[in-house]
């Protein structure tokens, strides 16, 4: 095992606190009493209070979490799909182009799309609004869980759907039964990033967002232009505190099923 040199360890000091300096400084502030960010007037709640009272803020959050849900789901059955094609499609005529269209989203600008986005909904005479972020949202997300799902597509042994198949399931019953139980995590994930980078987007939202739905990063955005107000400071340490008890929960749940499995393991050698 290497040891942990002076300069590995100035290193990670300095990375975690260029990381959450910032975010430790919004949440001691997000308890201010001043109206003034940078002032510290006193232990206060208040703001928190006023932003569950702010119901431009409410609504652009509830956009949020729609737009975040529909989305993933149309993206992970599209991703899944792709990556299923590419993958067990083998050769076929237009592959190139296919997996160079469902690839072109990781490496083209948020600002081209979510442009090229805007003129197809002008185009089509579509009104603009939550359905067409959703669209939108739910377009550039499907690559991501296209990659995500074909590494595990790629990884895992077809013999066991192969057996599926020789046993009288058709092809679709053997995906159904054999296949999509073993690529269930990988589909999971790809969900969870759909619905993360949903969440996060402030680009492509912007030019396909109507006056009817506002999303909460175009809110906040527009917000700050004015100046930061303590109710972005409060709004922005609860979804921190989302971020903390999600990724806690997870590694919670990864560690006990790890544990499970090592036990089962140790309880099969012992009855063997």
């Amino acid at each position: 095992m290497r040891r942990l040199t002076w300069f590995n360890a100035t290193s990670l000091t300095l990375g975690f606190a260029f990381l959450y300096i910032p975010m430790i400084v919004v949440i001691i502030y997000s308890f201010n009493e001043s109206r003034l960010v940078t002032v510290w007037g006193g232990f206060s709640t208040k703001w928190y209070g006023e932003l569950l009272r702010n119901e431009s803020f409410l609504d652009a959050a509830w956009v949020t979490f729609q737009v975040g849900f529909f989305s993933s789901i149309i993206a992970t059955v599209l991703g899944t799909m792709g990556a299923y094609v590419l993958v067990r499609g083998g050769r076929f005529y237009g592959r190139t182009l296919f997996s160079g269209m469902m690839y072109a989203p990781l490496v083209m600008p948020e600002v081209i799309t979510g442009l090229s986005l805007l003129l197809l909904f002008i185009s089509i005479g579509l009104d603009r609004g939550m359905f067409t972020i959703i669209l939108a949202h739910g377009t550039f997300a499907m690559c991501y869980v296209s990659v995500v799902v074909s590494s595990r597509l790629v990884s895992f042994d077809r013999s066991v759907e192969e057996a599926a198949l020789d046993l009288g399931c058709t092809p679709f019953e053997a995906f159904r039964l054999v296949t999509l139980p073993i690529i269930a995590p990988a589909v999971i994930s790809g969900w969870l990033l759909a619905l993360t980078l949903s969440l996060d987007d402030l680009v492509i939202a912007s030019f396909v967002a109507g006056p009817s739905a506002t999303t909460l990063p175009i809110k906040v955005f527009s917000s700050i232009r004015l100046g930061v107000s303590p109710e972005i400071n409060a709004l922005s340490t609860i979804l921190i505190g989302i971020v903390t008890i999600g990724t806690i929960a997870a590694s919670l749940t990864t560690k006990r099923a790890v544990m499970r499995r090592q036990r089962e393991e140790r309880m099969a050698e012992q009855a063997g």
